[in-house]
Order: structure tokens, then C-alpha cells, then sequence
């Protein structure tokens, strides 16, 4: 485990996270300036593909993390049956969740229940399928649906705001269902799908595209809202949420209903759009 990993369990997470996101959203020029710049630089931030490519333009820091892309930078897979990958990043894990377990890494996973936050609705997905996709600073930190759904409920989930990056994931014991999260659950042609936005440490905001800014304010106990007969209808491919300072999102699919697809493993580099599993 690194030193910095080591320190997260004592620092205080949301203090951190709120001090970030009040730099991340000033419009101090000097400010957003070095912010940008820092990222774009360090990172290697394609702003080619933005469709405001002039990151002197962006009023702040968080609108230059959230920017949209230009038409056609991404395209959805051309087979209707396939489900589509939420985001871009690279795929953290995914396969089988075995008996209501999902594999975080070696030695180290976590219960379907623990990350949805109630039993019940974890129960669909006990021997399903799921796949965890981590966005780096330098991704497009904007999360599209995988299949065309209706907004049945969202889950606010309480927890610490851990790092997810590659040395936390392997030595935080259960960190997905620890973290502060957003479960956005859907009724699909195919049955149930969960779309969960895991927050992190600095990386803890969540907007959906049906009631705007979800995290924060944190949560300190689990908040459902029930938008069944609502009408919020998505279709696949349409955005549903952002990251304010990107993070995780985890699809969950119920059993025999569709199969990753082959060209998927952990650590390999992925964009939105692309074939995430098809249906049986």
C-alpha cells in the first residue's frame, strides 16, 4: 500500500473534497488558469475533440472538466443489441457477479448489496454480470446510457471518499461500496440495469441530467427517490450524469440476459460508445 493510500483513512475526506470543489468552480482567471493548465499538461488532456477546444474559454475549472465533445468524437456500436460502454476510461474489472459478489481485485471484492445499499435490489443481479470503468482526469467525464431505459429509482449511498486509483483498488477492502455513491436504477426491455457513480476523494460530485447536482450535499443516511410514472425515458447513448471531477461508474446486468464482450479485461483502455456486451 502507498504512503498516500495509507493517509486517506485518516484524512477528512469530505473537507478535502469541499475545498476542491469550491477551486473548481471559482472563476478567479488566476485560478481556473492553473487548474486547467495543470491538468491538461500533466495529464495530456485532448482538447481536439472538445467541442470548445480553447481551454481559455472555459469560465472555470469544472466546466473545462465537464465539456462536451464535438459531434461524432463518439459513436454508439451499430448493432442495436448491443449495450453500449457508459464512459470513457479504462475497465477497472468486470465479468460475473457470483453469487452477489463482485471481484474489486485480488483477494478484495464486495456484496451487489452493499454497493446498491438494500438487499432487495440487489437480488436481480445475484448471478448477473457487471463491469467497473474507471475515468481518468484526462477522460471526457460525461456518463451515457448503456441501453435505452426509464428511470425507475435513485439510491443515495453515504461513505467515505476514498481514491480509486489503481493502488487503492487493490488494498482498500471493498472501496466501490464504501465510497459515496449515486445508484441510478432502470426498467430496460431486458429487465433491471444499474448504473452506479462511485465518488472519490477531490471527485465527489454527481449531476444527473433528470434533477441536476446529486452529490454533494453528502448524504448521511441512505436517500431513495422514486421516479416511477415520472416519464424520464433515456435513450441508448443519451447522457444521463457527470462527474464533477471524474471517478467510477459500475453497469450491473441481471443473469442471461447479454455477454461481455471478449474484447474486454481488466485495464484495458475504453470509450464511450463502444460494444460493452450483447444481448443473448
Amino acid at each position: 500500500m502507498s504512503f498516500v493510500t495509507a493517509l486517506t483513512y485518516v484524512l477528512p475526506h469530505r473537507l478535502l473534497s469541499s475545498l476542491a470543489r469550491k477551486l473548481a468552480y471559482s472563476t478567479n482567471p488566476a485560478i481556473k488558469r492553473t487548474l486547467i493548465d495543470t491538468v491538461a499538461r500533466k495529464f495530456n488532456v485532448d482538447l481536439d475533440e472538445a467541442a470548445e477546444p480553447d481551454a481559455a474559454k472555459y469560465p472555470s475549472f469544472n466546466a473545462f472538466f465537464t465539456r462536451a465533445l464535438k459531434p461524432g468524437a463518439r459513436v454508439a456500436d451499430a448493432d442495436p443489441r448491443s449495450l453500449l460502454m457508459p464512459a470513457d476510461g479504462r475497465i477497472s474489472q468486470c465479468g460475473d457477479i457470483v453469487d452477489g459478489h463482485i471481484f474489486q481485485a485480488k483477494g478484495k471484492g464486495f456484496s451487489t448489496a452493499a454497493l446498491l445499499g438494500d438487499e432487495a435490489a440487489a437480488e436481480p443481479f445475484r448471478n448477473g454480470i457487471y463491469a467497473t470503468v474507471y475515468l481518468s482526469p484526462r477522460d471526457y467525464h460525461r456518463v451515457h446510457m448503456p441501453f435505452a431505459g426509464a428511470l425507475r429509482e435513485t439510491v443515495h449511498v453515504p461513505g467515505r471518499l476514498f481514491s480509486v486509483g489503481t493502488d487503492a483498488v487493490a488494498n482498500v477492502q471493498g472501496l466501490f461500496a464504501r465510497n459515496e455513491r449515486l445508484v441510478c436504477h432502470f426498467d430496460t426491455s431486458f429487465g433491471p440495469m444499474a448504473c452506479v457513480m462511485v465518488g472519490a476523494l477531490l471527485v465527489s460530485g454527481v449531476e444527473t441530467v433528470w434533477s441536476g447536482v446529486e452529490i454533494p450535499e453528502y448524504a448521511s443516511a441512505i436517500t431513495k427517490k422514486d421516479w416511477r410514472g415520472k416519464g424520464i425515458k433515456l435513450d441508448r447513448f443519451a447522457e444521463m450524469a457527470r462527474f464533477n471531477y471524474g471517478s467510477t461508474v459500475i453497469v450491473l446486468l441481471p443473469p442471461s440476459v447479454a455477454k461481455l464482450s471478449d474484447a474486454l479485461k481488466a485495464e484495458a483502455p475504453v470509450k464511450l460508445g463502444q460494444k460493452l456486451a450483447m444481448l443473448l
